[in-house]
């Protein structure tokens, strides 16, 4: 995907941390970054075969976050009810 691709899908990251995000994976070669040598420099990431074994848990995770969300909200309002200045 190119940048502003990746940009547009996860809503409200910025683009500094989008880029700082995408560097890390990079740097951990969960992502491969290409570069086109076009006249408008095209730059596009790629999920290595390392990044991609992470697709099935990632989805769990998320799945097990939907599953547990009333319990965890409950657990953020009791927290920041004790004390607000926490939150």
């Amino acid at each position: 995907m190119r940048f502003t691709e990746l940009l547009q899908r996860v809503p409200g990251v910025s683009q500094r941390m989008l880029r700082l995000t995408l560097r890390h994976l990079e740097r951990d070669g969960l992502v491969e970054r290409t570069v086109h040598a076009e006249v408008r420099p095209r730059v596009e990431y790629e999920l290595t075969s390392m990044g991609r074994t992470l697709i099935g848990p990632a989805v769990t995770l998320a799945e097990w976050a939907v599953e547990h969300d009333a319990e965890i909200e409950r657990s953020q309002d009791a927290y920041n009810s004790r004390d607000p200045r926490r939150d």
